[in-house]
């Protein structure tokens, strides 16, 4: 389990694939719901969660499931170790600073919200009346849902997620056509780097579900996996074969961070898209032309070393000299044998022929 020093959208993930269905955890938590009981569990103890505890008594035992169940029958707080491993304390009166703003009307929600803000560790509260199971991780309350409910939800977004990736596909292949024939521009790369950010969106959501799941989502997860291969990488090809990167603290990671920080609405704006990537005329010239690197294409030659494909790039400048290289001007590149070099020439020939006939036939 995570530390209370986490980011707070790691740590909610975190807690979200402990209490995931097949957990021990949620086990416990679905007994607490059967025996229509409340609880008020704690996930982790440091000196600040001692600081705000009186009562109760110190345990420390295993956890199990039947043992959370037992101890909450009585009242006050459970708390467990960081690792879900022990329960350390239980029928804790927990007593946080009245000061921290809560949301809550409940007495129990009210003091898991506070202890989570105070203490950093995520804070279980099953509610005894409404039975309902909700998660506070920092200034976020996270109610758990049946895992039928996730699974709808999941598999709309997938039904998505294959739409998107679907598009992406074109306007890909629509981008290695254009790059073959060197008639690239502006809106061309900005295009499809909005359907990569789109795919990578609505892949984290599914991700996010994934997670929530637990061992009821191993199908989802494999679908997943077989609908977003390669996105990542082609991602961050695309944008090292059209990002100037003038300056050593501006990085790929940046540029994903300025994508990452437009809005569903702005996504759709491809000038936006183009600010973002600080292409020339600033994305407003849309239909200004570009020329790629060849990282890309590079990559889909089999078995190309990323150091390899650094250094054809370095050495030949661009993609339009790369396709025009021939098997002697491709050895002259260190680490670049006769076999590399044909490898290369006839990938790159290959690559080029059937993103010609895509875009024709």
């Amino acid at each position: 389990m995570a530390t209370s020093v986490e980011h707070p959208d790691e740590l909610l993930l975190e807690t979200l694939a402990a209490v995931a269905p097949g957990t021990e955890l949620r086990d416990g938590l679905e007994r607490i719901l059967r025996g229509r009981t409340g609880a008020l569990i704690v996930l982790g103890l440091d000196a600040t969660v001692e600081g705000i505890s009186t009562g109760g008594f110190v345990l420390d035992v295993p956890f199990s499931a039947t043992r959370l169940r037992e101890l909450c029958k009585m009242d006050g707080a459970v708390v467990v170790d960081r690792n879900l491993s022990r329960i350390v304390r239980a029928a804790v009166q927990l007593l946080p600073d009245p000061g921290i703003e809560t949301s809550e009307s409940g007495t129990r929600h009210r003091t898991a919200e506070r202890v989570a803000k105070q203490t950093g560790f995520p804070v279980i509260s099953v509610s005894q009346s409404m039975r309902i199971v909700a998660l506070y991780v920092g200034h976020t309350r996270y109610v758990l849902e049946d895992t039928d409910t996730i699974l709808s939800r999941a598999n709309q977004a997938l039904a998505t997620l294959e739409r998107y990736r679907a598009r992406l596909d074109e306007v890909a292949g629509t981008l290695s056509a254009l790059e073959i024939e060197d008639l690239v521009t502006v809106r061309d790369v900005c295009a499809v780097v909005q359907r990569l950010e789109m795919v990578g969106r609505i892949s984290d959501e599914i991700a996010g579900y994934v997670i929530e799941l637990g061992i009821d989502g191993r199908l989802l997860a494999l679908q997943l996996d077989e609908l977003i291969g390669g996105v990542g990488a082609d991602r961050e090809a695309v944008i090292r074969d059209y990002v100037e990167f003038a300056h050593r603290d501006h990085s790929v990671s940046d540029v994903l961070s300025h994508l990452g920080d437009l809005d569903s609405g702005q996504l759709l704006d491809l000038t936006l898209i183009g600010r973002a990537l600080d292409l020339p005329g600033g994305g407003e010239a849309l239909d200004a032309a570009v020329a790629p690197h060849g990282y890309r294409l590079l990559s889909r030659v089999p078995r190309l070393p990323p150091a390899i494909i650094d250094r054809l790039v370095l050495h030949f400048g661009g993609l339009q000299k790369l396709l025009s290289a021939s098997i002697d001007d491709l050895m002259t590149v260190d680490g670049v044998g006769e076999q590399r070099a044909r490898a290369v020439r006839e990938g790159l020939s290959r690559l080029a022929e059937s993103s010609i006939l895509e875009r024709y036939v």
